[in-house]
């Protein structure tokens, strides 16, 4: 009997001690609700307007996905540090103030300005479809072979300053709809730079599974809006405001960006 009650004493304190920690832990999770908003333009919200006076250069916008998402679902804390022009040594560099233990959701888009976005663009809208293809192959080289390291780089940092945090990554539309006639680029270079899109996005998801986040593809919400469409949610080339070429339109983030984040968070 004596040997009976010592056990059921023991039993009954691991059990209360067992129930402690869980009761901790579900403490500590229910206090992670900060939401981060970390990366690029397509993040900062370019293209979509609206933009904060306070962000300057960054050109972070009220209709970006990232404060819409945080207007729907009032997170504890909203720290929104996407820039525009970022590219993964700078989110290293100057976006990871905000995270913390506290951080129960990061959202980021990065690793198209590292892959030379911009200048991919260029080329094919001012040069000859050679050239065109020749600086999208030069694009996916380094894609395949040094991008990973980047991103690897940037996910580490998020998980070791954000250990409870969810994180989304999401990446980039294709550009074009190729099955009707579009003025402006070739169908070949218009075709390549889906390409490049498609190698840029596998590449992304690819890493960001090796670090247990979340991959949002928004090549779903964006088809049948892509430029060409005659339903775009991209600008196409825009000479009176060349920024906000080739991003998305205010819709494009509310339509195309928003609900991938929503599905993933």
């Amino acid at each position: 009997m004596r040997r009976s009650r010592i056990a059921a004493f023991v039993s009954s304190l691991l059990l209360a001690g067992g129930i402690a920690l869980a009761g901790a832990g579900t403490a500590q999770a229910a206090a992670a609700t900060g939401y981060v908003a970390l990366g690029d333009s397509y993040s900062s919200g370019v293209g979509s307007g609206s933009y904060i006076d306070s962000s300057g250069d960054c050109d972070r916008s009220t209709k970006a996905y990232p404060y819409l998402w945080n207007a729907a679902h009032s997170p504890s804390s909203f720290t929104f540090v996407a820039c525009s022009g970022a590219r993964t040594d700078e989110v290293l560099a100057n976006q990871l103030g905000g995270l913390s233990s506290s951080t129960g959701l990061v959202s980021i888009t990065i690793g198209g300005n590292d892959a030379g976005f911009a200048d991919v663009m260029t080329t094919c809208v001012l040069q000859s479809e050679s050239d065109c293809i020749s600086r999208i192959n030069t694009a996916k080289a380094y894609v395949a072979s040094t991008l990973p390291g980047k991103l690897d780089g940037v996910y580490n940092a998020i998980s070791a300053k954000a250990p409870n945090a969810h994180v989304v990554v999401i990446g980039y539309p294709r550009f074009y709809e190729l099955s009707t006639t579009c003025v402006g680029l070739s169908d070949t270079k218009r075709a390549a730079i889906n390409g490049a899109s498609d190698s840029l996005n596998t590449t992304v998801a690819q890493r960001a599974a090796a670090h247990g986040f979340t991959f949002g593809d928004v090549r779903t919400t964006f088809t049948g809006h892509e430029i060409c469409s005659g339903s775009s949610w991209l600008h196409s080339l825009n000479w009176l405001d060349i920024g906000i070429s080739y991003h998305p339109t205010a819709t494009g983030q509310s339509s195309g960006y928003l609900p991938v984040l929503t599905n993933a968070a």
